[in-house]
């Protein structure tokens, strides 16, 4: 009797978890692509050396993305339908707090590895959202590397709707981050202001040999015949790693805030808004030596928005405008588009 029961339970358990492992992917798309392109031309530079002309051509490799993602997000009326999904489409509403499916998680999970202009970067952005009449859950990961801003944020918010169509929302955010604010810098700046930069490349493996005039890196290769560019050249870049070797020591950083707001979303065929915003105007001190209250000295304000707006004046034209913008530990990422559309019969 106890096996009989044991292989009903069991096969109970696996029913229940492939019912609701159905239930979350089901509708979703899982897509990938490569995408690629020409990036700048090639740009010549010339140079004299004892008289003699030198050309030196600059080649900047082609531009490439390669994707890779999964997403559930309801369409809303006012996106079109599109046979096939590269990650390349500009969805200003996926940063929206609150989608159309309620009750149901919706996600997107998509990475990024793309080179622009010859630097390479690797973004990611991982979104997991839960939205109840009176209550949101969303947690995220967004890492940018052309904005230079990598970050996750989990929030929990009470929702109050004042209309079917405008809501607020009020809660707690939390968010891990790099220490942004933190300047490794700021212990070798002298008291006149200046920053004494040949210490902190001696310090860094650096060689100054001020008769010969000649600057070597750690490895003993020279990098520099002369003060000019060994100021120009080479200290921006000692400079560079420095700060980025010294905040890669650094933990973690947790912020604790306070998160409010609101969502709007009304669509008729003719005209349709959708509109989105978001600060987080209080944040706990800790007493974190690296934390971000430490570099500002006082409460500061965070905050997000996006707006999405289309009208079709007649049966032949129409405008739009779309946009979302970010400001974060005083780092800015925004994207923008807007245009007018006329159809000829």
């Amino acid at each position: 009797m106890k096996i009989i029961l044991t292989i009903l339970f069991t096969i109970l358990t696996i029913t229940v978890n492939a019912q609701i492992f159905e239930d979350f992917f089901k509708y979703s798309t899982f897509y990938t692509s490569v995408n690629g392109g020409t990036s700048v031309s090639d740009k010549n530079e010339f140079s004299v050396n004892t008289g003699l002309l030198q050309k030196n051509i600059v080649q900047t490799p082609h531009d490439y993305t390669i994707t890779f993602g999964i997403r559930k997000i309801q369409r809303f009326q006012y996106e079109s339908k599109t046979s096939f999904k590269d990650g390349t489409e500009s969805s200003f509403n996926d940063a929206a707090t609150i989608g159309r499916l309620k009750n149901k998680f919706e996600y997107l999970i998509e990475a990024d590895v793309r080179r622009q202009e010859g630097q390479s970067y690797f973004d990611q952005h991982h979104m997991l959202r839960y939205v109840a009449d009176k209550m949101i859950v969303k947690g995220e990961y967004f890492e940018d590397g052309f904005a230079d801003i990598k970050y996750f944020e989990a929030s929990e918010r009470y929702k109050y709707n004042v209309t079917k169509t405008l809501s607020f929302n009020i809660g707690a955010a939390q968010r891990l981050s790099e220490p942004y604010g933190y300047d490794p810098l700021e212990a070798w700046i002298l008291s006149n202001g200046n920053l004494h930069y040949t210490y902190l490349a001696i310090e860094q493996g650096y060689n100054v040999n001020v008769y010969a005039n000649e600057y070597s890196d750690p490895s003993g290769n020279v990098v520099a015949t002369s003060t000019e560019v060994w100021e120009a050249v080479i200290i921006p870049q000692v400079l560079a790693n420095y700060v980025e070797s010294e905040r890669n020591k650094l933990p973690i950083q947790w912020a604790h805030s306070l998160v409010i707001g609101f969502d709007y979303y009304k669509y008729q065929k003719e005209v349709w808004m959708h509109a989105w915003g978001n600060i987080l105007p209080y944040h706990h001190d800790d007493g974190n030596a690296f934390s971000y209250h430490k570099y500002e000295g006082k409460q500061w304000n965070d905050y997000s928005a996006g707006m999405i707006f289309g009208y079709k004046i007649n049966k032949s034209l129409g405008a739009f405008v779309e946009g979302k913008y970010n400001k974060y530990w005083d780092r800015e990422w925004y994207d923008f588009k807007f245009g007018v559309n006329y159809i000829i019969f």
